[in-house]
């Protein structure tokens, strides 16, 4: 028996001596951190959901987290093992740096991204112009935002042009002006026209009467009187009130007989044969 005691009080004496105790007290930190970072993220995706951040900002928001406590448990165990992370750091920041350099593009779109999580300058639904792509957003992602034309096509835009270029939302007042310009013959009764549009106009449903609708004279060419109609709509009945409006002006015009007349260019050649009319 007293043979066995000594057994193992050597076996600990030497496990202790050849870093048996390192290797156990690292594996106790691995296993705490690991603890430690469900409960985090547990909390922080409580904390999301609590508040008023949509999905892919809270999503954003746990991933960060995760990745920084996945590095700061890192460095814990490998300090616990008795390496120095001085150089650990310092290699880590000569990866990350060439990992920036090789994807600037893409971190560019990323903090665009981010940017545009945070300060929401339209979200998903909205319809807006993003570098000349009209349509419907469908999805704001880290690295680009998919919108739905109006012609069914998807468009995916790097979120590092979102931002760079003119962005127009569509959908972020409740009202908008439908303006439409036609033109109209000198010889049409210019105020009876004008005055038939607008009655038309305030009695469409999808046209709003207050503001009211109007027609005005804005151009006076050779031939023709330039007119522009104003009427305000819902900005989810934008569609139909500027469909509604392109048709009453279509049939006043023909109704009065308000088309620009068309013109005819009478060409004659001095000294030889008279030139037909073109």
């Amino acid at each position: 028996m007293e043979e066995l005691w000594q057994a193992i009080r050597d076996f600990f004496k030497n496990f202790a001596s050849d870093g048996g105790l390192v290797i156990v007290r690292t594996v106790a930190f691995a296993l705490l951190g690991l603890v430690i970072l469900k409960i985090v993220r547990s909390l922080t995706r409580r904390a999301a959901l609590r508040s008023k951040l949509d999905n892919a900002a809270a999503t954003f928001v746990i991933s960060l987290i995760t990745v920084l406590l996945y590095i700061a448990l890192v460095i814990v165990i490998v300090s616990s093992l008795g390496v120095s992370t001085a150089g650990i750091i310092a290699a880590f920041s000569a990866v990350a740096l060439a990992v920036a350099l090789a994807l600037k593009d893409s971190l560019a779109s990323l903090a665009n991204g981010v940017i545009i999580i945070f300060t929401k300058p339209f979200k998903k639904g909205d319809t807006v112009m993003i570098n000349g792509q009209e349509g419907t957003v469908q999805d704001i992602r880290l690295f680009n935002t998919k919108i739905l034309t109006f012609n069914n096509d998807e468009v995916i835009v790097p979120n590092s042009d979102v931002l760079s270029e003119t962005l127009v939302n569509e959908s972020n007042r409740p009202l908008r002006r439908v303006e439409i310009c036609f033109y109209i013959s000198y010889d049409a009764d210019a105020e009876r026209v004008r005055d038939e549009i607008t009655a038309r106009l305030a009695a469409d449903d999808s046209i709003l009467g207050t503001p009211a609708p109007s027609v005005g004279f804005d151009g006076f060419g050779e031939s023709t009187v330039r007119c522009t109609a104003y009427a305000w709509s819902s900005t989810e009945d934008y569609s139909a009130a500027k469909a509604a409006t392109k048709d009453i002006i279509y049939a006043v015009i023909r109704e009065y007989g308000a088309e620009p007349s068309s013109r005819r260019l009478s060409v004659s050649v001095r000294g030889g044969k008279e030139g037909e009319d073109a």
